[in-house]
């Protein structure tokens, strides 16, 4: 341990401080090891690995959470309700009116209507029409 010594000579205009060794501790100073430190350092490392273990518990709940519902947890749902993968295409809406590009088939046309169920919209298609034929140029009226 060690204990300050007030110095008080001519030499010095104020008062001085010095560190000086000491055998005995101050009465009331506190006492370092002892009994129960290795309990208490135990303990604590219980609790920091509870804590740490608690921590990585919540991480992995909410990556799970955020996994689970994938388009809605990154706002990435087009108005349509489709995820950003199909809502970034061009997916015809209902009641829009298409017209016939070159190349354009009445396969296609259904998958741009519906890219999930391209067989329904299809059958939406022909039943519109009463056709399984377009023509470049035709106007088409993109069913329900």
């Amino acid at each position: 341990m060690a204990a300050v010594e007030i110095l008080q000579s001519p030499e010095y205009e104020a008062p001085a401080l010095r560190l000086v060794a000491s055998g005995e501790a101050a009465p009331g100073a506190r006492r370092r090891g002892g009994p129960g430190v290795h309990e208490r350092v135990a303990r604590r490392a219980r609790v920091r690995a509870r804590r740490r273990a608690l921590a990585l518990g919540t991480l992995v709940a909410a990556a799970l959470v955020v996994l689970a519902v994938p388009g809605h947890s990154f706002g990435a749902t087009s108005p349509t309700g489709l995820s950003s993968d199909l809502g970034g295409s061009s997916v015809l809406a209902a009641g829009e009116l298409y017209v016939v590009q070159p190349g354009d088939t009445l396969g296609s046309i259904a998958r741009a209507m519906d890219p999930v169920d391209p067989a329904g919209a299809r059958a939406l298609l022909v039943a519109e029409l009463h056709s399984t034929v377009v023509v470049v140029g035709e106007h088409v009226l993109i069913p329900c």
